[in-house]
């Protein structure tokens, strides 16, 4: 099978592209890089040119509003482009409880991603991941200095991203979803306990401050953020994916 990967040169997509290939698929990666522009659709034809299925990665470089203008014209043009290609699969990355979390505009931005893609023309498949565990130390620098780092107890069940990517994979070479795949990791940790693992892990003597309005996660309450008894659970836990890291 041949496989677009959009975003295929980032942290997920370069892995994704990689598996496929070992796998003996043919997968090519489109990106700014490769000269693929999302927003103005320049150079999609020729990266879908003959693709059986295309798996978007692509990210909006900003968080804020502008990320909603960014998912509805790349999505736009990524179905419409698809569509002239024959492409018989789009595979979307999302983020679970991405639909519950409207306080965030970047959360309301993926949630607008899902609904084009689903009342698009192709068969569809959406992976809904939780946090990376790899994303751990931006959240942490968010709302740290010197002494402390603040976070809320929101609950978390994050997941190792050379997971997401099997993931991924194992849906973009099977039967579209028409639906919606949850996968997230094996534990489930409130967000200032995992700052105080985190911490620990790295030798790092700051103290977490639980402060149930600092940062991004103070907007999500109660488990919209975990997966839930449906989901796929990959097999690497948190603290053994640290001591790997700390060796």
């Amino acid at each position: 099978m041949k496989f677009t990967v959009i975003g295929g040169t980032g942290r997920i997509g370069s892995q994704v592209v990689a598996k496929l290939r070992a796998a003996g698929h043919e997968a090519v990666p489109a990106a700014p890089s490769t000269g693929v522009d999302m927003l103005s659709g320049a150079g999609l034809a020729g990266a879908l040119e003959g693709a059986d299925t295309v798996v978007n990665l692509a990210n909006s470089p900003t968080f804020d509003a502008a990320s909603l203008d960014f998912f509805r014209t790349s999505m736009g043009n990524l179905l419409a482009a698809g569509e002239r290609a024959g492409v018989g699969h789009q595979v979307v990355l999302s983020i679970v409880g991405v639909d519950q979390v409207p306080a965030l505009d970047y959360y309301r931005a993926k949630t607008l991603q899902e609904e084009l893609l689903q009342q698009g023309p192709t068969p569809y498949s959406i992976v809904r991941a939780t946090q990376f565990f790899e994303f751990m130390g931006d959240v942490l620098s968010w709302t740290a200095d010197d002494k402390a780092v603040r976070l809320p107890a929101t609950r978390l069940q994050p997941i190792a991203a050379a997971d997401v990517v099997d993931g991924v994979v194992e849906v973009a070479t099977g039967a579209p979803l028409r639906g919606i795949r949850n996968i997230a990791g094996p534990d489930v940790f409130a967000l200032d306990e995992l700052g105080r693992i985190t911490l620990e892990a790295e030798g790092d003597g700051r103290t977490v401050v639980t402060d149930d309005s600092a940062g991004m996660f103070a907007a999500a309450g109660g488990d919209v953020l975990i997966a839930g008894p449906d989901a796929h659970l990959a097999p690497t836990h948190y603290r053994d994916w640290l001591r790997a890291q700390t060796r």
